[in-house]
């Protein structure tokens, strides 16, 4: 059963709401819309995006101020002076969720009932800032949503409540994260509810089972043409959209999205070896097996269709990709 975490929990708790990316913006309008009574949203300094450099607000800003929630930004949330600031407002319970900072202890146990977080991996495994990217690398057939306890450490916190899903056959980064940044916000209100219809009890997470879905670096998305389809594949969907894994040709980086296994085992292959289009793709001899490529992109342009993309850099059938 675990150890007694919420009893006596209010049904209406005065909420403080920690968030910065689109991931975010879901729960914040999902607590909004049931009612709850959110005294601020705390989400990271604005800061410059595009060539332009333009000073962009976050997006769970851009939510609070259209529905007329106090927004506080702090550079460092854990500092003495801002958890002063939050300590006047007298908070019942913080949520976090993809906010961006390591929270520290003097912050999380300010609330009577502390701070809870929610994070989109079936909790021990991928902790860390890219769970939903990792676990398409990995190929992961099952994934999901964990609420936490949180304590200082990343994503160590005692488990509240867990809800699964199933990675599809094909699926991106993208289109994953945008399906359980929406089961997030549900996921979350329904919490708040358990809560309050209490007890609730919470499980500590078992260390050896324990996973990690580290930062995605520049370097993740060079495609090694060498290693087997279903790699090659999950690696293409996992960057998809952003930041885009890609390939060398004729001394130009390219881009490629929306992937598929085509065989799994075709043979004597060239690595990186384009085979000819079929069913829509561009197929792509890998280490074992190739790879149907759907969408790719040349440096400063859009995005496109294969077919479409060929017509304005040809690469002609056995031509071999990754090459200088």
């Amino acid at each position: 059963m675990g150890t007694l975490a919420f009893e006596g929990f209010p049904s209406r708790p005065k909420l403080i709401f920690m968030g910065t990316p689109d991931f975010a913006v879901p729960t914040l309008r999902a607590l909004l819309d049931h009612g709850e009574p959110v005294l601020a949203v705390v989400t990271q300094p604005d800061k410059p995006q595009g060539r332009g450099k333009r000073i962009v607000p976050s997006p769970v800003k851009r939510l609070a101020l259209e529905r007329g929630v106090p927004v506080l930004q702090p550079e460092r949330a854990s500092s003495p002076d801002f958890c002063d600031h939050i300590r006047t407002r007298n908070p019942d319970l913080i949520i976090v969720v993809a906010f961006g900072q390591i929270l520290k202890k003097r912050l999380l146990d300010l609330p009577k009932w502390g701070a809870v977080n929610v994070h989109a991996s079936l909790l021990p495994e991928l902790r860390g800032p890219a769970p939903i990217q990792r676990a398409i690398m990995e190929n992961h057939r099952i994934t999901g949503l964990t609420v936490m306890r949180m304590d200082e450490g990343m994503d160590t916190g005692p488990i509240l409540i867990q809800e699964t899903v199933s990675v599809m056959k094909d699926e991106t980064a993208g289109h994953l994260h945008d399906r359980l940044s929406v089961m997030a916000g549900e996921l979350m209100a329904k919490s708040l509810r358990v809560m309050s219809q209490g007890p609730v009890y919470e499980a500590l997470q078992n260390e050896a089972e324990a996973t990690y879905a580290p930062k995605i670096e520049r370097e993740t998305g060079l495609v090694a043409w060498s290693k087997p389809a279903e790699g090659v594949s999950a690696l293409i969907r996992a960057l998809d959209p952003r930041p885009g894994a890609y390939t060398l040709w004729k001394g130009r980086e390219i881009k490629l999205f929306s992937s598929t296994v085509m065989d799994k085992t075709s043979g004597r292959t060239v690595p990186g070896r384009i085979r000819g289009m079929e069913k829509g793709c561009l197929v792509v001899e890998t280490g074992r097996g190739s790879v149907g490529i759907r969408e790719m992109q040349a440096p400063g342009k859009k995005r496109l269709p294969v077919a479409e993309f060929l017509r304005g850099v040809p690469i002609p059938e056995g031509s071999v990709l990754g090459s200088p």
